[in-house]
C-alpha cells in the first residue's frame, strides 16, 4: 500500500512540476512586456493582476500609495451593501434627502459641491427632493457622481467604511472623507489606495466573498454599467464584458476592475504624472491589451 501511494504522490509531482514552470514562465513574460510600457510612458504606474482561478499573478509596485481618485467609491458601495445586508440597518430603497451642504472633517465646518466640477448633474436636479440609496449608489459607480458620493458617505458613516475595508483585508484603500473638503485637501488627508489594495477589494467582489454572492453579484452589474471605458476596456477585444471603476484628477488616472474573459481576472493599474488623460489612458489600455494576451495564450 505504502508503495502504491508513494507512486501516485511522485505522479503528482511530474504533472504539477511543469504547470508550475508554466506559471512561472507566463507571468515572468507578463511582467518583462508590462515593466516596457511602463518605462516606455515616462509615467508612476502600479499594477496589481490576478486570475480569479489563481493561475497568474503580477504585481509591479502593488504598495506604492496614490491619492484614491473616484476609486475610493468601490468601498463606499460594498458599504451600503454590508448595512442594507447586517441586520437591515438599512435598505437599498430608503429614500435620502437630497442637499448640498457636507461637513469637513477638519473642524466640521460646512461646505458645498460645485456641479460644474462633477461628472453628474441628475442628483443636483434632485436638491431639495429625494433619492433612494440604491440611485445615489448607480450614480456613484455609473458616471462617478461625486455628490452621490458624498450623500451616502455622511449616511454610512466613513469609520464604517473603513472597518470594512480593513476587515476584507484591503488595507491599502484608505478612505477618509468626500469628495472637495478643501480644508482636508490643504492639510494633505486625502483618500488613497495602492494597487494591491483594490486587487483585493474586486477579487471579493468577483469570488461572491465581500458582502454575500448576491450583493456581489448585484455590485458586479452596477460596475458593468460603468460609462468611462477608455482605459482597461479600451485595450479588451469588443463584447468582452468588465466590471470596473475609474478615477481620475489632475495628473492621476487609474482603472480597476473585474475582466470576464475566458479566464476572468483582476487587474489594477493606477497612474500618476501625466497632464493629459488621453495619454493615461493609453498607457492603461496598452497594459489591459498586454494582460489580455498572456491570459488567452
Amino acid at each position: 500500500m505504502k508503495t502504491v501511494l508513494a507512486a501516485v504522490a511522485a505522479l503528482a509531482l511530474l504533472v504539477a512540476a511543469p504547470q508550475a514552470r508554466q506559471k512561472r514562465h507566463d507571468a515572468s513574460t507578463l511582467d518583462s512586456s508590462l515593466r516596457a510600457i511602463i518605462a516606455d510612458s515616462g509615467a508612476e504606474v502600479a499594477v496589481a493582476f490576478t486570475t480569479l482561478d489563481g493561475r497568474i499573478e503580477v504585481s509591479i509596485e502593488p504598495d506604492l500609495r496614490f491619492h484614491a481618485a473616484s476609486t475610493m467609491k468601490v468601498p463606499v458601495m460594498i458599504e451600503l451593501y454590508r448595512q442594507a445586508a447586517a441586520a437591515r440597518k438599512l435598505t437599498l430603497d430608503e429614500p435620502l434627502a437630497i442637499r448640498n451642504e457636507f461637513h469637513s472633517i477638519v473642524d466640521g465646518s460646512t461646505y458645498t459641491l460645485s456641479e460644474g466640477a462633477d461628472s453628474d448633474k441628475a442628483v443636483y436636479a434632485a436638491v431639495g427632493k429625494t433619492l433612494t440609496l440604491r440611485q445615489l449608489c448607480d450614480a456613484m459607480i455609473t458616471v462617478s457622481s461625486n455628490f452621490a458620493a458624498n450623500l451616502l458617505i455622511e449616511r454610512l458613516g466613513v469609520d464604517n467604511i473603513r472597518s470594512t475595508v480593513t476587515k476584507l483585508g484591503a488595507d491599502g484603500m484608505q478612505v477618509l472623507r468626500g469628495v472637495e473638503d478643501q480644508k482636508a485637501f490643504e492639510k494633505n488627508l486625502n483618500n488613497s489606495t495602492t494597487a494591491r489594495g483594490l486587487l483585493v477589494l474586486f477579487e471579493k467582489l468577483g469570488r461572491g466573498a465581500a458582502v454575500s454572492k448576491k450583493a456581489d453579484a448585484e455590485m458586479i452589474a452596477i460596475l458593468k454599467r460603468q460609462k468611462f471605458n477608455d482605459a482597461i476596456p479600451a485595450g479588451l477585444p469588443p463584447g468582452v464584458a468588465v466590471a470596473h471603476k475609474t478615477g481620475n484628477i489632475t495628473r492621476i488616472h487609474h482603472d480597476a476592475g473585474i475582466v470576464y474573459a475566458k479566464r476572468p481576472y483582476v487587474l489594477v493599474v493606477l497612474v500618476r504624472g501625466l497632464q493629459e488623460q488621453k495619454d493615461s489612458a493609453a498607457v492603461i489600455a496598452k497594459i489591459s491589451k498586454a494582460v489580455y494576451e498572456s491570459v488567452a495564450r
